[in-house]
């Protein structure tokens, strides 16, 4: 057997980063030493710190799923989502190795069936988080149209997953849902957004180092198949964690965005003040409620790239997640006004009634294969 190759991840800390190494540890022990450097040793605002740390390591392979808070302000969504995916991009090809970078659709505007190409024009009303991710994108493409540099872009949409530390995203929507703290529906109907399954990523990550003269210099979306509408997960969660809220009343766009404007009038007055307050999370992204976006997955269906789980959507995941997501907020005490206090018979007597397949895949996700503890050795 050959040396391990060496790999260094950035930001192994979240839901993707987290993933990528477990799978480099649970299907390459032996061939792949995958490093994950804490943002104590390794800060993407720092280009000492990266030019140091992977000249010293020299890695066979450099990934970058690291990104600032969607609400960051301008000056660390531009280091973290701009300035360092360039450097290490700069580092990666000083040291002649793959660079994978890990992008967002939130480079793409509204729309169906995006393609690759269909970016938004980089303009200064975009939000931080979209103006960084766009600007990264446009200066690797020019890095390796100029400087040679061998790299490949990973689009995703909304991140599904468990291990997830942070709540954004679709955990934020689930955990508005499982706090009962969304009355109603913040949408309308039809509403479609791709969805990108955390759990299949890193086997396309190691296909694409594993096939560089394909992948190399190229973006591509990685989306399930196909796109959901948001109404309809909405109350598919509302159904598995058997809630009343929230209700099936369509909020029109114009209503909604009127008490966005009057929340973001009272921040402001309590910031003068001085007290520190920010949108919530829900509101800051409330136009992509109202508006679709789905990508196209033809150019990596065209590939040389099989989906290692094809059958696996956001809603074959659903029971996992509940389960996963509702015991560690309760565990945190997050979750606040879901009731607990229904006697465990009386719920799963209720749910055998009315969703035996939620039952069926909870006890399938907690494990069907023989007691390890009871095997013979």
């Amino acid at each position: 057997m050959g040396e391990k190759k060496i790999g260094v991840l950035i930001g192994g800390s979240g839901l993707i980063g987290g993933t990528i190494v477990n799978f480099y540890k649970t299907y390459f022990p032996d061939s792949v030493d995958i490093r994950a450097p804490s943002s104590k040793k390794v800060t993407l605002r720092e280009e000492s710190d990266i030019r140091s740390y992977l000249a010293n390591v020299k890695p066979d392979f450099v990934i970058n799923a690291a990104m600032a808070s969607l609400g960051s302000d301008n000056l660390l969504a531009y280091e973290v989502n701009y300035l360092g995916p360039i450097s290490l991009a700069r580092a990666a090809n000083a040291l002649a190795i793959p660079y994978i970078h890990i992008s967002s659709a939130a480079a793409l505007p509204a729309g169906e069936n995006l393609r690759e190409e269909d970016t938004l024009a980089l303009s200064p009303r975009l939000s931080n988080y979209a103006k960084s991710k766009l600007m990264a994108e446009m200066t690797l493409k020019c890095m390796s149209e100029k400087e040679g540099l061998d790299y490949s872009c990973i689009r995703l949409a909304i991140v599904y997953g468990a291990h997830d530390h942070k709540i954004q995203g679709f955990h934020r929507l689930f955990f508005s849902i499982a706090d009962e703290s969304m009355p109603v529906l913040f949408t309308k109907k039809n509403t479609f957004h791709s969805y990108s399954n955390a759990r299949k990523l890193p086997f396309l990550i190691h296909h694409m180092l594993e096939n560089r003269a394909e992948f190399s210099g190229a973006t591509y979306n990685f989306v399930d198949r196909e796109p959901v509408d948001l109404a309809t997960l909405i109350l598919t969660i509302k159904s598995y964690l058997q809630l009343t809220l929230p209700k099936e009343i369509y909020i029109p766009y114009w209503l909604a965005n009127s008490g966005r404007t009057v929340i973001k009038a009272l921040l402001q007055l309590l910031r003068k003040i001085g007290l520190k307050a920010t949108l919530p999370p829900e509101l800051m992204f409330l136009d992509s409620f109202y508006k679709p976006q789905t990508l196209s997955t033809k150019k990596l269906q065209d590939s040389s790239f099989l989906d290692p789980m094809p059958e696996e959507t956001i809603f074959t995941r659903l029971p996992e997640l509940v389960i996963y997501y509702l015991t560690r907020w309760s565990h945190e005490n997050l979750i606040t006004t879901y009731n607990e206090t229904i006697g465990k018979e009386k719920s799963v007597a209720k749910t055998f009634a009315t969703n035996p397949e939620f039952l069926l895949d909870s006890v399938h996700t907690r494990g069907i294969g023989p007691f390890p503890d009871m095997q013979r050795k």
